[in-house]
């Protein structure tokens, strides 16, 4: 897994989840315990749903492991607004439809559109990095193109 930038903040998160995670093999160890001693453990449904769930924490705990590994948190004081970057926070203006939006570019695993997190790998984030305040960009979508104006940057 390549390394992933991201804000402490994200890597809080990421650490507090993995943090629950491990919590939870202990009750997942006593449900197939519990189960076992329920006898023949070729028809035990119960046991299977245990063993199923235990294989699914230990994927998502590998998983949340390898992350944090790989994690680097962003230096947010080597940051300018100079020019739209991860973790800028950028109100541009669709200039097909005049409308005018606001969101801050982030790594992809901390993106959340419904409060204004675009992840920098999307199309739009991508046509916005490097530019200024002021610039024309355009943004191939799936549907097409968008012309948007970067109206502000800021931190």
């Amino acid at each position: 897994m390549a390394i992933e930038m991201m804000t402490q903040a994200g890597l809080d998160k990421l650490k507090k989840e993995l943090a629950e995670a491990l919590a939870q093999r202990p009750v997942i160890s006593a449900a197939i315990a519990e189960a076992r001693e329920k006898g023949d453990l070729s028809e035990n449904a119960e046991y299977d749903a245990a063993r199923d769930a235990q294989g699914l924490l230990e994927v998502k705990i590998a998983r949340l492991k390898e992350k944090v590994a790989n994690a680097r948190v962003i230096d947010e004081s080597k940051l300018s607004a100079d020019t739209v970057q991860l973790l800028s926070k950028v109100k541009v203006k669709n200039l097909a439809n005049k409308m005018v939006m606001n969101f801050q570019i982030v790594p992809e695993s901390e993106a959340d559109f419904s409060k204004g997190l675009l992840a920098a790998t999307t199309p739009i984030a991508k046509a916005l990095m490097g530019h200024e305040k002021g610039e024309i960009v355009d943004a191939k979508v799936p549907s097409g193109i968008i012309k948007f104006e970067i109206q502000e940057i800021t931190l």
